[in-house]
């Protein structure tokens, strides 16, 4: 391929998000999805997260290789396994770590963000500034599926129907891994079925339960665990969680208010939905039906670069 070919393929998408911008003063505002989701190679510029994780973009973001020595990237249709470099450093940690545990070659990883981060054309509030991603439950087997493999093949649920407690699928490497996870410290949480919390506040030892603040209890995440990384240091751009772990924690392990906030609050409402109140005026915003508008100015920099 020439560089003119290559450049040619690189802007395709930069002309179509141009294109989608310059029409929106004639007609409604184009979706920041829509537009993000067109780009399909990362902005040349220097790694930053700009925004929240769940409003926002990401410049200069990198690949995770499709295969590692210790990992693959599953859904590769997607296009999202793009990462700031911390995201891309720390996965390949982690999974140099699973390939240590018994009956684990590694990590299959699936969603990152896209190349330019962003809303996602579909799913996911959050994975907006490469500084989100999801590992899969099935402890992998083999490390060279096929692309094809990749859009077939699915994770495992850890937790029974009842939210309350962890399955057969679920192992004592689970637990090392998502230890490990948490204990990283570029990690600011991970969340997971609260199934898996629960597990593990039960077992964990004592003098061994501070990792496990950082361990947050959320609905549909039985099947993988989604990583969250700090703010990378010197990106001022990029807007923390608040109020993060260390502040919430204060030494704490938080399962105490798992358990009486998942079992007393969470499940009962699932099962009895109390009533909403009526809305007046416009729904609130969302990854679904942000505009450019709604983000962060420099996002719209982060689309037009090269």
């Amino acid at each position: 391929m020439t560089r003119d070919m290559t450049l040619a393929h690189l802007t395709r998408p930069l002309a179509l998000c141009l294109a989608l911008i310059a029409g929106s003063t004639a007609s409604a505002e184009p979706l920041a999805r829509q537009l993000f989701g067109a780009a399909n190679a990362p902005s040349q510029q220097r790694p930053s997260a700009i925004g929240f994780y769940s409003r926002g973009c990401a410049a200069g973001l990198v690949a995770l290789p499709e295969t590692g020595p210790t990992w693959q990237a599953m859904r590769l249709s997607r296009n999202r396994n793009y990462g700031q470099p911390e995201m891309i450093a720390f996965l390949s940690d982690l999974s140099a770590f699973a390939a240590t545990l018994p009956g684990w070659k590694g990590l299959y990883i699936g969603d990152i963000s896209q190349p330019r981060g962003g809303p996602m054309t579909g799913g996911h509030a959050s994975h907006q500034i490469g500084l989100d991603a999801d590992i899969w439950m099935l402890p992998p087997q083999r490390l060279n599926l096929s692309r094809a493999e990749r859009e077939k093949i699915s994770s495992v649920s850890i937790r029974t129907a009842d939210q309350t407690r962890t399955n057969g699928n679920w192992s004592a490497q689970h637990m090392a891994l998502l230890r490990a996870a948490a204990s990283d410290p570029r990690v600011d949480r991970v969340f997971v079925a609260a199934a898996a919390k629960i597990a593990m506040c039960n077992t964990a030892p004592r003098g061994d339960r501070d990792w496990l603040q950082k361990i947050r209890p959320i609905y549909g995440h039985d099947s993988h665990f989604h990583v969250r990384l700090k703010c990378p240091a010197g990106q001022a751009e990029c807007e923390r969680q608040k109020p993060t772990v260390a502040e919430l924690s204060k030494g704490g392990d938080g399962c105490d208010e798992t358990l009486n906030w998942w079992v007393t609050t969470y499940l009962e409402e699932l099962r009895n939905p109390p009533k909403k109140p009526e809305r007046t005026g416009p729904p609130p915003k969302n990854a679904k039906t942000y505009v450019m508008s709604d983000l962060p100015g420099q996002c719209k920099n982060v689309l037009a670069s090269r």
